[in-house]
């Protein structure tokens, strides 16, 4: 797939990082405005909300281990809202254990990327959670 294809299929795409890296929030922010995302980031899931209310995002990449508000703690505000409920949750973690996996779950989350990531693994997972939405639309 040439890059300008891969622009068009994710061109418009509003995408949430949200991640007390300021190293993981630039890495993925560029791998994705790369591949034609409009992206938005916060540090933490406090600062994430009010602006997960102003743009409602497309797809929310949220950390696990952040201050202030934990990612699971982020994604269960999201998934309990009935506003943002439809909005796919990929968890981020440096660790790859099943508990966490499990309480992602528990919590909403249709997803689960260890850290560090690659590009493939961002793109891979926008393309599961937005072409199977826009397939059920249609």
């Amino acid at each position: 797939m040439t890059v300008s294809e891969n622009q068009s299929e994710f061109s418009g795409l509003k995408v949430m990082v949200i991640d007390d890296s300021n190293t993981i929030r630039r890495t993925a922010e560029t791998l994705l405005k790369k591949a034609g995302c409009d992206v938005l980031t916060a540090d933490n899931g406090f600062e994430a909300l009010p602006v997960i209310s102003a743009h409602h995002p497309d797809i929310l990449f949220i950390d696990i281990m952040m201050p202030r508000l934990d990612g699971y703690q982020t994604c269960a505000l999201v998934k309990n809202n009935p506003k943002f409920r439809d909005i796919p949750v990929v968890m981020l973690s440096s660790k790859d254990g099943l508990f966490d996996r499990a309480k992602g779950r528990v919590v909403g989350a249709e997803q689960y990327l260890t850290k560090p990531f690659t590009r493939d693994d961002l793109l891979g997972a926008i393309r599961k959670h937005l072409l199977e939405k826009h397939q059920d639309a249609e």
